[in-house]
């Protein structure tokens, strides 16, 4: 893995906050399709990558303060169990355009790292059995390939099971 690409500035604010931090990366870059029905899994099959393995980054209003769910792309988030998760009562899904106000990044290229508000976030326990996982790099078209260890680290995650299916 390499930094190389997100040195000197260039780059998505998460491949360059994953630099700032000194964490081995790998870019991986692929045609988006626009049209897809879910970016998760389109980016998944595009790439030849399991769907266990790239995860998606979503976003929930608990009991009224927006927060991070990170879970595989191939299963779905369990809304009572991030709300559980991230100490509160009720959680539902964020209006697409709160989220990306709060992170800086358009709908199906949100990344977990680098966002403009430091948002609470919790990363599903699967990703503790994986030597790497997949997250958007902060673009459709560009996914970030990382130990979980060092995911959980930048984005001050709670690790627990909150995925679906």
């Amino acid at each position: 893995m390499s930094t190389a690409k997100a040195k000197g500035g260039k780059g998505t604010p998460a491949t360059i906050a994953a630099a700032k931090a000194g964490v081995d990366f790998t870019l991986h870059a692929y045609e988006a399709d626009p049209n897809a029905e879910s970016y998760g899994e389109a980016a998944a099959d595009a790439l030849g990558v399991p769907h266990d393995r790239l995860f998606k980054t979503l976003l929930a209003e608990v009991d009224g303060n927006l927060a991070v769910g990170v879970v595989p792309v191939s299963s779905t988030l369990d809304l009572k169990a991030l709300a559980a998760a991230a100490g509160g009562k009720k959680a539902r899904m964020a209006d697409p355009r709160d989220a990306e106000r709060a992170t800086g990044y358009v709908v199906g290229g949100i990344s977990p790292l680098g966002q403009r508000r430091r948002l609470p976030t919790v990363v599903d326990a699967s990703v503790s059995g994986l030597a790497t996982v997949y997250v958007s790099a902060g673009r459709r078209g560009l996914q970030i390939e990382l130990v979980p260890a060092d995911l959980v680290r930048l984005t001050g995650a709670r690790v627990a099971a909150i995925a679906r299916g």
